[in-house]
């Protein structure tokens, strides 16, 4: 059986996102998972209702999101994670489906961000197990 994913994909930092949609789409190929459906949208905290839209596919088995929330002068960041943290859990539950969180941030720089783009190929890879173990 294939396992068929879909990518939710923040289009701020989009220079480091693509990195790890390249890094998510190579890996799943590695693990014989197919990339079905790929939804942009334009930051993390923005996720949830695409990633509610995938969750009701029956064509997908599990939703990989990915995205980078770099540090600013507020407590922005730490709001944005929380909050989509907090919803991908409840849209996994709420859907009996793995969303894995390929989201690095709160609290990193630019150049801590760039280090992390392997969080993309990370979530590919718990979402395939998870599917495999489930």
């Amino acid at each position: 059986m294939t396992i068929r994913l879909g990518f939710v994909i923040a289009e701020f930092n989009r220079d480091l996102t693509y990195q790890m949609e390249l890094l998510g789409d190579e890996h799943a190929k590695f693990l014989g998972a197919e990339v079905v459906a790929k939804i942009l949208v334009p930051g993390v905290y923005d996720m949830p209702l695409a990633i509610k839209r995938l969750c009701e596919r029956k064509d997908i088995d599990a939703v990989v999101t990915m995205g980078i929330v770099i540090e600013g002068a507020t407590q922005h960041d730490e709001i944005v994670v929380q909050q989509a943290a907090r919803k991908i859990t409840d849209l996994s539950l709420e859907y009996n489906k793995p969303v894995t969180l390929g989201i690095a941030g709160p609290g990193m720089t630019r150049m801590e961000a760039h280090e992390r783009v392997d969080y993309g190929k990370r979530a590919v890879e718990a979402a395939v197990k998870l599917v495999q173990r489930l």
